[in-house]
């Protein structure tokens, strides 16, 4: 269902079949909404996002079984990254967590991108929903687990300003300023985030009073914008979106997961092998980059198009945005084997566009762990 927000003046949806159908995409000024979501402050609408809750006397060690984060220890008024993975570590969904209380009840809320399968821990059974599969997966644990998408909507607060619009509201709601930090008060739940720009913080709050909260947030000082904004802030920190900057294959060394959203050192998650065999002694495949993109023709790459070294395909294009100071860029999954100063070519032959690699963004690979072990046994 669209977002209220959308019938705001000046708010522009998002072009047919975009991943952001359903929120804002700007509000006619695209460029300097991504300014004022570095400079001061901004709000954008992710109400498009699932949100599941958790709740059970076993939430804890529950979802510790079953998601790759380390959360056996994680308290109340703290979150987290996690991810759920396939039996050969590929990436099926990312999860941002929020460990907090709410109507008197300790309660996980779990946000993601819509629309997930995952895979059937049961031989065969193919795919489910994310809901269906961690339903499946409670067993005797003393745990529920419901979609309350339609209770709740997702709101970000972006830019050095973002705690003087919270502050402006006059709640109750004293948010720590440690990374990921969770606090609940006066109906709305609050989650500091480290990403995609300084300042982050999300807002949950009651889906049937969303144009409310926005408009509450517009007046204590903070910039309507478009998840183009967000985007674009998000492409230039190297925060990936899953389904968009990642594929089918796609496991979390590739994308920065590793550390952030998947635990190394603890076992028992499906796809942990994978996980800490790669880590340990091995090296990812690809690696996501960010790509500065030629805009002199104005027509750019879309996700899922292949990226060219000569004649070889060498990689696939995520995210693609326009940036206020960085001009046209993308995200990309590329092989390792591609040298850093490779000329490449980035979309279908209609779209194609010449791509440099951000040399910032090539990851720097010191030795395995475990190589690095074994090296020293060796003496």
């Amino acid at each position: 269902m669209p977002s209220p927000v959308l019938a705001r003046q000046g708010a522009v949806a998002a072009p047919d079949g975009h991943p952001e159908a359903g929120v804002p995409w700007h509000f006619g000024d695209p460029f300097a909404e991504q300014r004022a979501a570095v400079r001061s402050a901004a709000v954008i609408d992710r109400s498009h996002r699932q949100v599941l809750a958790v709740t059970g006397a076993d939430r804890l060690s529950w979802l510790h079984l079953v998601i790759s984060q380390h959360v056996t220890e994680l308290t109340e008024g703290h979150g987290t990254e996690a991810l759920i993975l396939d039996s050969h570590g590929r990436v099926e969904s990312h999860l941002v967590l929020a460990h907090t209380v709410i109507d008197g009840e300790p309660t996980v809320l779990l946000d993601t991108e819509a629309g997930a399968e995952i895979t059937s821990a049961l031989p065969k059974a193919g795919k489910q929903s994310l809901l269906g599969y961690l339903d499946a997966m409670r067993f005797w644990s003393d745990v529920a687990v419901a979609d309350v998408t339609d209770d709740w909507a997702l709101l970000t607060l972006l830019g050095p300003h973002a705690d003087v619009v919270l502050d402006g509201l006059g709640l109750d709601v004293d948010l720590d300023s440690a990374r990921y930090a969770v606090a609940s008060g006066a109906g709305i739940v609050a989650r500091r985030m480290p990403c995609p720009a300084p300042g982050g913080i999300d807002l949950f709050v009651p889906r049937a009073e969303l144009a409310e909260w926005w408009q509450r947030l517009v007046a204590a000082g903070a910039r309507e914008a478009g998840s183009w904004a967000f985007d674009a802030l998000r492409v230039e920190s190297m925060r990936p979106r899953r389904g968009i900057d990642t594929d089918e294959r796609t496991i979390p060394h590739e994308v920065g997961w590793i550390g952030r959203a998947a635990h190394v050192a603890k076992g028992c998650y499906r796809g942990q092998e994978t996980v800490s065999k790669v880590f340990n002694v091995g090296r990812p495949p690809r690696n996501m980059l960010l790509l500065h993109l030629d805009g002199s023709q104005e027509i750019y790459p879309e996700t899922g198009d292949p990226v060219r070294h000569g004649d070889r395909v060498v990689g696939r294009v995520g995210t693609v945005v326009q940036h206020h100071e960085l001009g046209p860029i993308a995200l990309a999954l590329i092989k390792r084997s591609v040298p850093m100063d490779a000329e490449l070519v980035a979309g279908e032959e209609d779209r194609a566009a010449l791509a440099a690699i951000d040399p910032d963004s090539v990851p720097d690979e010191g030795p395995a762990p475990g190589r690095d072990a074994v090296q020293r046994l060796r003496g």
